[in-house]
């Protein structure tokens, strides 16, 4: 393998990961180029095993999507919805806490809750839906709300960020989920979510929570019109927030599902293989301060979340059950798993199993 790493004129980068040193953004754009996948998964497992040994995570969790009415409506979006639409729809609290009491025979560590910026619910409903789960199921681990909900969150109930999130946590929020970074250059976002909160908010309010104690996962979704330059922008925009807090758990790349979207005729196909492997082997290799890369079998499918493995990916998220918003962008994966189907793929792919909590402590 060392001679093709130096067939391909990655001798400089290998040193670099063998010594542990950080990697530079151009260094980052040689491995997008390069064209053997293999030298990029060899050097990305080196950290992965550095950091993660054989072990493979998943947890047992439960998505809810409470509502997909949505202001923003972005034009990569499948899921969010206008108010009035035949398939907009929103969840009572009472219909939520359904959800979960469905489960409770089930051994659940996790409950993930995101849904659109709906321009009516109160600032209450957000607070009341985390306290009525808390009461339904007093142990379970709460990871409610990205930094773009929590922002409009904020401007409902007219308040600042710190006291958002500390309503938020009186409530029962235990961590964020990592979505709505999408990818944080200007010109994606004026192009194709222009409503949204800026890169730059994204970030303060992610190092605003960290900073208070509440731990979050960090995404970026890839494969429509970004390029290589400005995924590695994200990236190291994440890794300069990280070093700040220390407070981002997991990085996840989210490959982009043109199907049902504004895109979908501009974009047609969804990304293949090579270029999810390859953002798994490049976000390993460059966000160096980050303990876990996930790959999100719901968008990558089992198959490929399988051999990313191998590229540097050392968590293969959960259970899920009932995950809507990359199935309404057309997604044909299962809208769930068992635990031993997870087990049985990781352990098929030469890794160890290890069912987690939300904070990467083994079960």
């Amino acid at each position: 393998m060392l001679k093709v790493i130096e067939k391909e004129g990655l001798t400089d980068i290998y040193d670099k990961v063998i010594n542990n040193k950080r990697l530079s953004i151009e260094d980052g754009l040689r491995l997008f180029n390069s064209k053997d996948l293999s030298a990029l998964g060899f050097l990305a497992n080196i950290v992965r095993e550095r950091k993660n040994d054989n072990k493979a995570y998943y947890v047992y969790n439960q998505h809810i999507n409470y509502s997909n009415i949505c202001i923003n409506l972005c034009a990569f979006c499948a899921f969010g919805k206008r108010k009035g639409h035949p398939d907009a729809y929103e969840m009572t609290i009472e219909q939520a806490v359904e959800k979960i009491k469905e489960k409770m025979n089930e051994p659940i560590k996790e409950v993930h809750i995101v849904g659109g910026l709906h321009p009516d619910l109160p600032y209450s409903y957000y607070i009341d839906l985390l306290k009525a789960i808390k009461s339904a199921r007093p142990n379970i681990h709460l990871k409610a709300y990205t930094c773009v909900e929590i922002a409009h969150i904020a401007s409902i109930g007219n308040k600042d960020i710190e006291t958002t999130l500390k309503d938020l946590i009186d409530a029962g929020l235990d961590s964020m989920p990592g979505g709505g970074a999408e990818v944080f250059s200007d010109r994606i976002r004026k192009k194709l979510c222009p409503k949204k909160i800026p890169g730059e908010k994204w970030i303060e309010i992610a190092k605003t929570a960290h900073k208070m104690g509440i731990r979050t996962n960090a995404t970026m979704l890839y494969g429509h019109i970004e390029t290589y330059e400005e995924r590695l922008e994200h990236l190291d925009a994440l890794r300069k927030a990280q070093d700040e807090t220390g407070g981002f758990l997991c990085f996840i790349p989210l490959c982009f599902h043109p199907k049902n979207t504004a895109l979908e005729k501009k974009v047609p196909y969804q990304t293949g293989g090579i270029d999810d492997l390859k953002m798994i082997a490049v976000s390993r290799l460059m966000l160096d301060n980050f303990d876990h890369i996930k790959a999100y079998w719901i968008m990558l499918g089992p198959k490929i979340s399988q051999i990313a493995l191998s590229f540097g990916a050392d968590d293969f998220d959960g259970t899920i059950m009932e995950e809507k918003i990359t199935h309404m962008a057309g997604a044909e994966t299962a809208q769930a798993m068992t635990k031993a189907e997870i087990e049985y793929l990781i352990k098929q792919a030469g890794r160890k199993p290890v069912e987690r909590d939300s904070f990467y402590k083994e079960v």
